[in-house]
C-alpha cells in the first residue's frame, strides 16, 4: 500500500486528465520513474508559464498528452516542484496524494508551506 508524505495511504490525484507515472490517477513511482513524478501539484497559469520557461510545456496538448490548464491536478517530477519552490514559483499541491518518496528530494516543511490543506 503506498503511502503519502503525511504518512497515510495515498490518495488519488486526478483521474481526469489521468495522471501518474503509471497513469493510474496515482502519484505513484517506480525503478522506471527516472523523473520521480510523485508531487500532485494543482496547477496555475503563473505555474504553467513557468514550467514552459524552463523548458517543460504541459499546456500543449498531443497524441499522447492531454495539455493541462489552471485548476488541474497533476503529477510533477519532484526535481521540478522543488525547483519552482526555491525560485518562489511553486504551484499548490495536495498532501494526501504526494508519495512519500517525495520526501527523498523535498523536505516535509516546504510541502507544507505550498500545502491547499489547512494543517
Amino acid at each position: 500500500m503506498a503511502k503519502n508524505v503525511l504518512g497515510t495511504e495515498l490518495e488519488s490525484c486526478s483521474h481526469d486528465p489521468l495522471t501518474g507515472w503509471l497513469r493510474d490517477g496515482c502519484c505513484n513511482t517506480d525503478l522506471n520513474d527516472e523523473g520521480i513524478h510523485t508531487v500532485c501539484g494543482i496547477m496555475t497559469d503563473v505555474f504553467l508559464d513557468y514550467l514552459v520557461s524552463i523548458g517543460n510545456d504541459l499546456r500543449s496538448s498531443n497524441p499522447h498528452f492531454p495539455g493541462l490548464k489552471s485548476g488541474d491536478s497533476w503529477c510533477l517530477c519532484a526535481w521540478a516542484w522543488l525547483r519552482a519552490y526555491r525560485e518562489g514559483m511553486a504551484c499548490k499541491i495536495n498532501l494526501n496524494a504526494t508519495h512519500e518518496e517525495t520526501l527523498a528530494m523535498v523536505p516535509l516543511s516546504a510541502l507544507k508551506e505550498y500545502s491547499h490543506l489547512d494543517l
